[in-house]
C-alpha cells in the first residue's frame, strides 16, 4: 500500500479500520483474523510514513474522514526479533492470546 511493491500475503502485515464514535482507527491485524475489509502493507516504517504521506489508507480501505493511524504506527515501529516477523509474545499480548 506505501510502497506499491508486491508481496506473498505471508511477508505483509494485514490491516483494518474499527469505527468507533469519534471515527475510524486502523489496527493492525497480524492474526489476519479481524472482520472486515482490509488492507496489506509491508511492515517498515518507511512504507508505512510513505502511505500516511500518500492518504492510501482511506482509498485503500474505503473510508472517508480523517483516520487514526496511533495503534497501527506503534504496532509497525515495534522491535523485530532476528527474523524480521515481530516479537510472538508481543503479539500474543495484544491479542489476548497466550502463546
Amino acid at each position: 500500500m506505501g510502497c506499491r511493491r508486491r508481496a506473498p500475503a505471508s511477508e505483509l502485515l494485514r490491516i483494518v479500520a474499527v469505527g468507533d464514535e469519534a471515527g475510524h482507527s486502523l489496527r493492525p491485524d497480524p492474526a489476519r483474523r479481524l472482520p472486515g475489509r482490509g488492507a496489506n502493507m509491508h511492515p517498515d516504517p518507511a512504507c508505512f510514513a510513505q502511505a500516511v504521506r500518500r492518504r492510501a489508507f482511506g482509498r485503500a480501505l474505503r473510508i472517508t474522514g480523517v483516520l487514526d493511524h496511533g495503534e497501527l504506527a506503534e504496532h509497525v515501529d515495534a522491535p523485530t526479533t532476528t527474523s524480521g516477523q515481530p516479537d510472538r509474545a508481543r503479539v500474543a499480548s495484544r491479542v489476548g492470546r497466550p502463546t
